[in-house]
C-alpha cells in the first residue's frame, strides 16, 4: 500500500495526484487520512472529483496557518492509500488508518458503494464519515444505524425523479414522445437508481422499450447502444459510471444513435468529457451540474482551476470540497480534535461552504441539483430540489 505523508501542499502540484512533501517537525497536527481509488474502474473518477478537491481544502488550510483548535493552531497532515476500487482494501485501509496510522480524522471514500463498505469501519472507530460522493436512498436508514455519518449528494430517488421530471416536462411540451431506453451499471450506484426510475417514468406515462444492465468495468458497450437504437426511443437515460459514460457517448456517435434526449451518469459533468466530444456534447444530458452563476460557485470553479490548473467537474467536485469544509468549521466550532464532539457540531450547526449554506439536522442535506445539460462548455444544472437552476432544458439537435 501507497502511503504518503505530508503537511502543506506545492501550488504547482498536479491536480490528480498528492505530490507529498516531508512532514515539518511540528507537534500540533491534525492527521487526516485517505482511502480512495488511484486504480481500478473508479480510480479516473476519483482522480477527477476526489483526491483533487483534498488537495485544494489542504492548501487552503494550510496556507491561512491551520485549523484553530481551542487555543491552538494546528495544521493538516494527510496519510492515503489506494483502495483499489475494492471494498475489501477500503475496509483494511480504514483499519489501517484508525489503528496503524492513528489519524484524528478520516476523509469519506469516493463512490456509492465504496461509502456503504467502508461505513461501518469508520463508526466503529467513531469518526465523522461525510459522504459526498454516494448517492443512495439508504440515507435516512444508514444515519439512524451509523450516527456518525451524513449523507451530501442527495438520494437515488431525488437524482432518479430529476430526470424523470425533466422527461415529463418536455413530454408535455411536445418536444419527445414517451419511449425511453433505460440502462444501468450494475452495482449499488446504478441499481439504486434504475429501481427508482422505472416506477416514476411507468407514472408518469413512460414506455420503457429497452432495458439492460452491465457490470462494473465492462469494456465494449456498443451491443448496448445497438440494441437501445434498434428500439427507437425518445430519450436514452444510462445510469452509468465514468469509463461507461465515455464509452456509451462514443459509441452513441459512431452508431449514429440521434436521440431527443441523451443522459448518462457519472462523468458527464467531467470537463475532459465536453474536451472530447467538443460541440458534440452540447445537449447531452447527465445526473448533477451546477448553477455557475451563484457566486458561491463562481469562486469555487476560479479558485480551483488557479490553484490545480484545471476545472473541477460540474457535480460532485464542489460538493466534495463543501464536505471537507464542514469537517475543518466542525472542527473548529467543537474547538476539540474528540470525534464525538465534531461529530455532534456537525449534525448541530449551519455550516457555509462553496455550495451555499448547509446543515444537517438529520443527518442528510436535502438541497441538491440533480439533472446537467452541456451547453458551449458549462454543464448546467436544468433541475434541482431546493437550489436554482441555470437553465431550462433543451432537446439534443444531434452528434454532427
Amino acid at each position: 500500500m501507497l502511503r504518503r505523508t505530508f503537511i502543506g501542499l506545492a501550488a504547482s502540484a498536479a491536480a490528480i495526484g498528492l505530490a507529498g512533501t516531508p512532514a515539518l517537525a511540528q507537534e500540533d497536527v491534525i492527521k487526516i487520512g485517505a482511502s480512495a481509488p488511484k486504480s481500478g474502474p473508479l480510480a479516473g473518477g476519483a482522480a477527477m472529483t476526489h483526491w483533487p478537491n483534498i488537495q485544494l481544502w489542504m492548501k487552503e488550510v494550510n496556507e491561512a496557518g491551520g485549523l484553530k483548535v481551542g487555543d491552538k493552531q494546528m495544521k493538516l497532515e494527510l496519510v492515503e492509500y489506494d483502495d483499489k476500487t475494492n471494498g475489501e482494501e477500503a475496509i483494511k485501509n480504514i483499519q489501517r488508518l484508525a489503528t496503524v496510522d492513528e489519524v484524528d480524522f478520516i476523509v469519506a471514500p469516493y463512490s456509492t458503494g465504496l461509502n456503504i463498505a467502508a461505513a461501518p469501519a469508520i463508526a466503529r472507530h467513531g469518526y465523522p464519515h461525510i459522504a459526498t460522493t454516494a448517492a443512495t436512498d439508504g440515507v435516512n436508514q444508514f444515519a439512524e444505524r451509523w450516527p456518525n455519518s451524513f449523507w451530501m449528494l442527495g438520494t437515488s430517488t431525488q437524482l432518479a425523479n430529476g430526470i424523470v421530471a425533466t422527461l415529463a416536462a418536455m413530454k408535455d411540451k411536445g418536444d419527445i414522445g414517451n419511449k425511453v431506453a433505460l440502462v444501468n451499471v450494475a452495482d449499488a450506484f446504478g441499481l439504486e437508481l434504475v429501481a427508482a426510475a422505472k416506477p416514476a417514468l411507468d407514472e408518469a406515462g413512460f414506455e420503457i422499450v429497452y432495458e439492460t444492465s452491465y457490470p462494473l468495468g465492462t469494456q465494449d458497450l456498443a451491443p448496448v447502444i445497438s440494441q437501445a437504437k434498434a428500439a427507437a426511443p425518445d430519450a436514452f437515460v444510462a445510469f452509468s459510471y465514468p469509463g461507461d459514460t465515455f464509452a456509451l457517448t462514443e459509441q452513441a456517435q459512431v452508431q449514429g444513435f440521434d436521440v431527443p434526449v441523451f443522459y448518462t451518469g457519472v462523468g458527464t459533468a467531467f470537463p475532459p468529457f465536453a474536451a472530447r466530444f467538443k460541440e458534440a456534447a452540447n445537449g447531452v444530458m447527465g445526473i448533477g451540474g451546477i448553477n455557475s452563476s451563484d457566486e458561491n460557485v463562481k469562486g469555487y470553479l476560479e479558485m480551483h482551476k488557479a490553484e490545480l490548473g484545471s476545472d473541477p467537474d460540474f457535480w460532485a467536485s464542489a460538493t466534495t470540497y463543501a464536505g471537507l469544509q464542514i469537517l475543518g468549521q466542525a472542527i473548529e466550532k467543537a474547538g476539540t480534535l474528540d470525534k464525538a464532539a465534531v461529530v455532534e457540531a456537525i449534525r448541530t450547526n449551519t455550516f457555509d461552504t462553496v455550495i451555499g449554506e448547509v446543515s444537517m439536522p438529520n443527518n442528510v442535506n436535502e438541497k441538491v441539483w440533480t439533472v446537467g445539460q452541456w451547453n458551449d462548455g458549462v454543464f448546467e444544472a436544468v433541475a434541482a430540489e431546493g437550489l436554482p437552476v441555470a437553465a431550462e432544458p433543451v432537446k439534443k439537435s444531434g452528434w454532427n
